[in-house]
């Protein structure tokens, strides 16, 4: 089942809530868990590691501790990237896809597609659907992301194929 058949359905919602995910300071993290998937999906995360730019909406990249080709940051307080993660239960929940759901909205950004998730702390979660790799990037609270999904779009297309 493919509940990302009908993003057309969050397109508008998701880019509204991109730009305005909030205007307040965020509590920096000192480490970020590193994810442990398997050797194919980690050739791939070390591939998309090596294409990402070093800078995402006009941020700096700043790499989390522990320092790993899984994760990658840019900014302070950081936006953080996490290849390789598990599927997020809301990728195949009904409401999303109908776009019922209050606090998640799938859409798609320059040709990659997206599940975004408020989180309770105020941060915005989006992982990546329809690739061979789940790739979850995690916005703070009060951290604007107008062009943060585009400028990496580039450089998942580029290292994680399309497909599941």
């Amino acid at each position: 089942m493919n509940s990302f058949r009908h993003r057309l359905i969050g397109l508008p919602a998701l880019a509204v809530l991109i730009i305005t995910t909030g205007c307040s300071s965020a509590d920096d993290s000192d480490s970020v868990a590193v994810p442990s998937p398997g050797a194919k999906v980690t050739k791939l995360c070390r591939n998309l590691d090596a294409v990402l730019p070093d800078k995402v909406d006009g941020l700096d990249r700043n790499d989390p501790e522990p320092a790993s080709a899984l994760t990658a940051g840019w900014g302070n307080p950081e936006i953080i990237l996490r290849c390789g993660v598990t599927r997020p239960p809301k990728m195949v929940d009904p409401k999303v896809a109908t776009g019922s759901d209050p606090d998640a909205i799938a859409g798609e950004v320059n040709g990659v597609e997206w599940l975004m998730e408020k989180q309770d702390d105020g941060s915005t979660r989006f992982t990546t659907a329809n690739r061979k790799v789940y790739v979850e990037v995690t916005v703070p609270k009060g951290r604007d992301t107008a062009g943060m999904l585009t400028d990496m779009a580039s450089s998942i297309k580029k290292a994680i194929p399309y497909g599941k």
